[in-house]
Formats: structure tokens, sequence, C-alpha cells
């Protein structure tokens, strides 16, 4: 007899879900951001719209209010374009059986160029500032809200001639970088990395310090600016001690501050031509769980000059907190972007899209912070960034939580942030790897281990430099700098105004000034779009002529009038100079270059 085993039978079943979505009626549906629309809402987009006067003239099937929201979700989709786009929008609202327009990419394109910048600008301005409470872990120091400035210089733009032309090319030392990059400047709040502010820099604006100095008026009394060494000038530190704020800034390592008086823990009082400073200076060694060893020497400016409220050892480990600044960055650069080149090819796009990145951002960051208050106690840098956003995605393409309950304070991303939080901040140092090719730091090598290495202990050793209250004369070269070499620019202009008349081509400019032929040929290219040159031929070049003189006025004393015909021109005596006239054409000089331009008027 065999036995047959049994049969276990399964019972399938479905089950049907009945979902309300309550959005905003007629064509303004797919104007949302899902759960976020309520950081958002749609009263304060349509006052920022009357305010920048961008409201539609009649009513249509894309209005401006869903502009708005649609630009705001490209930065959730960086990877596919507007039609995709649009239909997350529209995904939850045909599912929910709502009439949804059916809109062309064009129609979408033309609806950015309709916006421009202004709105989104304002809607960033309004969302832009401290988010947490001062009771809130890692917000606050002795009471002062600590806050960080710092540039963003690696987001990609299309390589236009319009981008090219308001960002100028990156210069390597192995050539030029293959996209133009965006320069940003930011003002974060080092506790939940939130940005107080920003700023966008074109294509003469190289100096960190100078950008920063838009930022300023932010700034108030009782926050703490922490500054890293590329803004170390004087100047800087003056105007952001006038605001009230204190600072506490790394110093370059050719400063030498004069040594008025010693402190007790180990700083001393200085001066910065006139700015009343304390300094820090002291000798850090960490040592690593592996057993490697990293050392490195500060010099820290502060105007804290309390040394019993703010001890010396206090600041040194809290100077550390200025890199959470390039948390911010971190998330905004490659979580949200995934290294990808921005859409837009000319200057309004570009300052539309960053200002709704940096929107979107905001946006998240206050998710992610109205989450972590409701537990009393916990770090907001525990929150995760990738959480968060992945959810608002969710909530997007389902078209949920555009108008929470009233009840719900933490919806759907704060409950998700919640569930995810990250561990409590480990003390380590990082390898510091440089992957690109093209980076003047390829080369760098300061003992750092190939892997994130724990630390086990950081040993601090003070310095404090004996007392000189005299100040020290400055310190004058011994040798005079040998003139520099005439830059290439120079060379090719010198040969090309030694005969006006003549027209160069780019292989005899190159055979002459024995350049190689490529990269001559792409540097005429450079100096013909920006002006500088002229192109008269195909391939050939030449300086614009200047505009012919232009006579004198008559002379209305005596009566005289100029004979018709030809007037020959005054001739000048070696030691004698013609006077300049109101009609005298000024050359322009660009930054960083000691060459003249000609002006536009030539041309």
């Amino acid at each position: 007899m065999t036995s047959r085993p049994a049969r276990s039978t399964a019972t399938v079943g479905t089950r049907t879900i009945t979902r309300a979505v309550t959005v905003a009626a007629g064509v303004f549906a797919p104007g949302h951001l899902g759960e976020l629309t309520s950081y958002l809402p749609f009263e304060l987009v349509d006052d920022v719209l009357a305010e920048t006067r961008t409201v539609q003239r009649r009513l249509r099937e894309l209005p401006s209010r869903a502009g708005v929201y649609f630009v705001l979700a490209l930065g959730l989709f960086p990877r596919i374009g507007y039609a995709r786009v649009w239909a997350k929008l529209c995904a939850g609202l045909s599912g929910a059986g709502l009439a949804v327009p059916a809109v062309s990419e064009k129609a979408l394109r033309d609806l950015r160029r309709r916006l421009g910048p202004a709105p989104l600008k304002a809607l960033f301005e309004v969302v832009a500032g401290p988010l947490a409470q001062p009771r809130t872990p890692g917000t606050c120091f002795a009471g002062l809200r600590t806050v960080a400035f710092d540039g963003l210089n690696s987001l990609k733009v299309p390589d236009t001639d319009r981008n090219r032309s308001w960002m100028g090319r990156i210069r390597y030392r192995m050539g030029f970088a293959g996209y133009p990059t965006l320069r940003l400047m930011c003002l974060a709040e080092t506790g939940t990395r939130g940005l107080l502010g920003a700023t966008i820099g074109a294509a003469g604006d190289r100096d960190e310090a100078t950008l920063a100095l838009r930022l300023l008026p932010l700034l108030r009394p009782g926050m703490l600016l922490l500054l890293d060494r590329g803004f170390d000038a004087a100047t800087f530190l003056t105007a952001v001690a006038r605001t009230g704020a204190m600072l506490l800034a790394r110093a370059r390592s050719q400063r030498v501050p004069p040594v008025l008086t010693h402190l007790p823990d180990g700083s001393y009082l200085s001066d910065l031509d006139g700015l009343a400073v304390r300094i820090i200076e002291a000798d850090l060694t960490m040592r690593g769980a592996d057993g490697t060893r990293i050392g490195d020497r500060y010099r820290l400016i502060t105007t804290l000059l309390d040394h019993r409220r703010y001890p010396a050892d206090a600041l040194i480990q809290l100077y550390h907190e200025r890199w959470e600044i390039e948390s911010a960055y971190l998330a905004l650069r490659h979580t949200m972007l995934d290294g990808h080149v921005l859409r837009s090819g000319d200057r309004a796009g570009l300052e539309q899209e960053v200002w709704a990145l940096l929107t979107l951002y905001q946006l998240l960051r206050m998710a992610m912070t109205t989450a972590v208050e409701t537990r009393p106690g916990t770090n907001p840098d525990r929150a995760s960034f990738t959480t968060a956003l992945e959810t608002a995605r969710d909530q997007l393409t389902a078209a949920a939580g555009i108008y929470p309950e009233p009840t719900d304070l933490l919806g759907v991303i704060g409950q998700a942030v919640l569930a995810t939080l990250l561990p409590a901040r480990r003390a380590r140092y990082s390898a510091r790897k440089v992957k690109c090719a093209t980076s003047r730091y390829l080369n760098r090598d300061d003992g750092r281990p190939t892997a994130p290495t724990a630390i086990t202990t950081i040993d601090i050793l003070m310095h404090t430099p004996a007392p000189d209250p005299t100040p020290r004369p400055r310190r004058v070269p011994s040798r005079p700098r040998a003139p520099r070499p005439p830059t290439r620019r120079a060379r090719v202009t010198a040969l090309l105004g030694s005969d006006p008349r003549r027209a160069w081509s780019g292989t005899e400019l190159a055979q002459t000034l024995q350049v190689p032929k490529r990269n001559m040929l792409t540097q005429l290219a450079e100096w013909t779009r920006l002006g500088l040159i002229a192109r008269t031929n195909a391939g050939s070049y030449a300086l614009d002529p200047p505009p012919p003189p232009v006579p004198p006025p008559s002379d209305r004393r005596s009566g005289r009038r100029e004979e018709r015909g030809t007037v020959e021109p005054r001739q000048h005596s070696a030691d004698e100079q013609p006077r300049p006239t109101t009609d005298t054409v000024h050359a322009h000089r660009l930054p960083g270059n000691d060459t003249p331009t000609p002006p536009a008027s030539w041309t």
C-alpha cells in the first residue's frame, strides 16, 4: 500500500481599495509636491507669483502655479525628461479618475520661460532661515547658533555658448574642464544643515569672500560664524564683526598675529587692523584604531574674547562643525542630482533651476527637522536625507498628503525619517581620495589611511608665543620680483598689432609663436567669442581697427567755418601729447588679465 502526500489548498482572494485624493480644482490639480505641499502651500505660491508679476494673464491648461510646482518636481527627478516628470505629477490624479491635461514638452519648456527665475528665487528667500529650536542638540554652542559659509563649485551645467559666456571655462593643469561649473555660495545652519541664504556667482566671481559679502546681511547677533582659512582677510572679518555675529575662523599659515596678552587657557589676545580678536594655536594629534596617526596645527581667530565662558579646547573641538555644510552640499550634489548635469542652456534657466533645487532642499530639511524635534534629545544629523527624499518622491507620485490631517504632525515623511534614524556620529577620519584626473588636488598625500578609520584618542597641545606688544613691520621682499613673461594672448595681440592690415591664419600664428595648432585654434575661437579679436575670413584673424577720429567742433567765438573738402589733421611733435577729448575710446580690461580689450563699439 502506497501513501500519497496530502494536498494543501490555498485560498487566493482579491481586495479593492478606494482612496480619496484631495487636490486643487481644475487645471490647478497637477500643481503639487505630494506631502511637501504642506510646507509650500498654494496660498504662498500665489502670493509670490502676484508679487513677482508672473501670474498668467488668462486661464491656461498650464497656469503659473502648476508651473512652479513642475519646476520644483524637476529637482526630485533629475534623470528623466519633462514629459515623464509631468506624468509623475499626474499619476495619482489619473488613478483617482480626475481628468488631467495632456501637454507636450514644448508647452512645458514655454511654461518655464514664461515663469523665469524671479518667483523661484522669491520662494527660496521665504523658506530659507534657521530651522531648529535653540534647545535642539547640536544647534547652539554656549547660547550661540552656529552657522557656516562655504562655496560649491562642482555643479555642472550644459556646455553651451550662453553658459560659457556667463560661467566661463575652468582650466586645469591638464586642459579645460568638460563642462562649465556653477559657482554657488551658501550660508548654512550647521545643526540641521538648513540654508539661511545663497547667491550665485558668474565667471568673474572667483573669490569666495567676495560672494560671501552678499550674504552678510543675513547674520544676526546671537550667531557664531565658522569660517575656513579661505576667508582669512582682515577686511572680511571686520565686516562680519560689524553685523553683531561672532566668528571662529581658521587663519592662513602665513599670518603671524601680534601677541598682546596671554590668557590662562593658552590662547592670547591680538589685533587685526583694529579688530580685537583672540588667537588659539594648538597641535592636534589623532590616533586611529588601526594604529595610524595624523597630526595638524590649528591657528584659530575668534571674537569670543571671554576665555572663561568659551575655553580654547572647546572652541577647537567645535571647529569641525564647519564641515556640516559640506554634508549639505553632498546631499544637494549627489543625493538629489546624483551627479547629473543641470538641464538649462542659458542663464535665466540655470538660475530658475538652481533656486528650485535650493527650495526643494530646504523643504526636505524642514520635514526632517520637524520629525526629529518630536523626540527630545535627538540630534538632527541622525536624520537620513535619502529616506526623506525617496519618501517625498513616492508621495508626489501617489498625490498623497497634499492636504494633511490637522492631527498628523509628522506625516509619512516624518514617520519614515524616525523609523530609519542613523546611529550617533562616530569620531573618525576619512581617506580623502581624489578620483578626478583633472583635479589640482590629484597628487595630494597627507598620510591618511586608505579607508575610513575610527579615532581612539585626540591629543591637543596648546602653543603660546612670547608676548610682542609692539607692532611688527611689514615684511619687505629682499629681491624684487622678476617680471612675468607675456601671456599667449598678449603675444598674439602684439603680433596682430604689428601689421593691422594683414589677416593672420591660425596655422601661421601657431607656427610663429611655436604653439600647438590645436591649442591655438581653440584659444582663437574663444577670444573671438569674447570679442577680443575679429575673424576676417574663414580661419583668418585680425585686430579690429579703431574708429575714425572725430573732427573738432568749429570755433564759434571767431565765427570761422571750415571750408568744404578734406581737413589735414594737426601734427603733434614728439614732446607734445594730444589732449584727450570727450570722444576718446578707452580700452576695457578683463579681470585677471593685464592686456587691454578692444571696446564693443569697434566691432
